[in-house]
């Protein structure tokens, strides 16, 4: 999300405008107010939005009939709804209409700013439309594209090009870092529901126990912390496409209630007895082998087929090094954009260095690579000396969020067994912890420590003086 992201906010409350532009003060934002629906119907109908935000109770339009009409003007806007006044049959019929979600004033702001980071990415994903065999040579710039030219390539082109317009699931196989998301949003972009939402769901990434909220949804009071209704990925994407990646991580409950869905397009939310049902094209991933998976019974045979309709494999990086060249001149143009460098090429002797190289980390890998080194260099042609190989394989921030989450779930009892006077204190021990551990790596270099931790030296200094803390 490199461009300023355009939001708009329609509430006939002043204050909840000023509250949303000092909440998301530090980001890449820019709100803009109406105050009742026939304003803000104006405004969806004559610019493109990447979010709306809106209130159900408002002026000369109500926020129902607004959705209504500005779904109908772009099937693809996101648009969350916020109220003070909330039902269960408005919820359910603001969802039927096409709202990416609800949220009940008061909200947490944290949960918010999940929602809304979720949202932009979601949209993002959705207006993007993926480029098949960009021309390099001609200077077409695309911010996303799948690029090759190599003869296992075409295939891939040829099978999207078969399969895109058809109804079925696809299931996309290939190691980490080979562009499976890529090519699932190429399917659906040259999809017959590329009108509708697509939605991503990483199994990996997730906690079993969240991952079947994630996916179906929950019901008030259906476990501790639901204070609300959450609405899941497959009511949220309902006429679209879904797409599961890393799928094989997916423990076999939660699979056996995915072969429903597949089955019969029904499903329940978490705590829930009502029947919903769903229209939603499955999409597919996975890094493992699923036969192997299937044989050691940690992948259910009957999913598999379901998923399996048609396969796409994408190949390792090291298998089709002719493509190589193209994928460095591609984003050479595109961090030199990003960057406003004028970097046109590289050095043989640096090309030859890349080649010779076995790329792990597949493109994912190399595209690290050429963003360091349009970053560092300070020429207007990368050389070999800018080409930096780590041995270290580049980590997803996925993967790191799966390591996370799993590290999290080792101590999670622990912690919340622990006899805290106040629960917060538990957030301020890991903030505080993390603090000292940068301090001590850095030896007391705050400026340092903070550039680890992510967070600006003035924020770092706060929590140093919070906390009583030298350095």
């Amino acid at each position: 999300m490199n461009h300023s992201k355009e939001i708009l906010i329609i509430d006939d409350e002043k204050n909840i405008h000023y509250s949303f532009k000092r909440l998301f003060s530090q980001e890449n934002f820019n709100f803009s107010s109406c105050y009742d629906g026939e304003e803000g119907l104006n405004k969806i109908c004559n610019r493109d939005w990447d979010l709306v935000i809106m209130d159900i109770r408002m002026p000369k339009i109500d926020g129902l009939t607004l959705l209504k009409r500005a779904k109908e003007k772009n099937p693809k806007l996101v648009i969350i709804i916020i109220t003070a006044h909330g039902t269960t049959e408005t919820a359910i019929e603001a969802m039927k209409l096409g709202a990416y979600d609800y949220l009940i004033k008061p909200f947490n702001n944290d949960e918010f700013k999940s929602l809304i980071t979720k949202a932009l990415e979601d949209s993002e994903r959705m207006r993007e439309s993926i480029a098949l065999q960009v021309d390099v040579d001609k200077g077409i710039n695309h911010e996303e594209a799948i690029i090759g030219k190599s003869a296992i390539m075409q295939d891939v082109y040829k099978t999207i090009g078969q399969i895109a317009e058809k109804d079925i699931n696809v299931l996309i196989t290939g190691e980490s870092g080979t562009g499976k998301e890529l090519v699932s949003r190429a399917i659906y972009s040259h999809s017959k529901r590329n009108n509708a939402p697509f939605l991503t769901v990483n199994c990996a990434a997730i906690p079993d126990n969240l991952l079947e909220t994630e996916l179906f949804g929950h019901e008030k009071g259906a476990f501790t912390g639901a204070i609300y209704q959450h609405i899941g990925k497959f009511e949220k994407s309902n006429g679209g496409t879904l797409f599961l990646d890393e799928i094989g991580d997916m423990n076999l409950a939660l699979q056996a209630k995915l072969l429903r869905v597949l089955q019969t397009g029904e499903y329940e939310r978490v705590g829930g007895k009502s029947l919903l049902k769903t229209d939603v094209r499955i999409i597919a991933a996975t890094n493992k082998n699923l036969d192997e998976e299937v044989k050691n019974a940690r992948f259910r045979q009957d999913l598999y087929y379901r998923l399996n309709v048609i396969t796409i494999h994408l190949p390792p990086l090291r298998e089709k090094k002719e493509d190589i060249p193209l994928l460095i001149d591609f984003f050479i143009r595109k961090f030199s954009k990003k960057y406003k460098k004028e970097i046109s090429n590289l050095e043989q002797n640096a090309l030859k260095k890349l080649i010779n190289y076995n790329f792990p980390g597949n493109i994912r890998e190399l595209e690290n690579i050429i963003n360091r080194a349009v970053v560092i260099s300070s020429s207007d042609i990368l050389t070999e000396n800018d080409i930096n190989l780590s041995p270290v394989l580049q980590i997803s921030k996925e993967a790191v969020k799966k390591d996370f989450s799993e590290l999290i779930e080792k101590v999670f009892d622990k912690i919340i067994e622990f006899p805290f006077e106040n629960r917060e204190e538990i957030f301020n021990i890991i903030e505080k912890t993390l603090i000292i551990k940068a301090l001590d790596k850095e030896n007391g270099n705050q400026v340092r420590a903070s550039n680890l931790l992510g967070i600006s030296r003035n924020t770092l200094r706060n929590r140093i003086d919070r906390y009583g803390l030298t350095s």
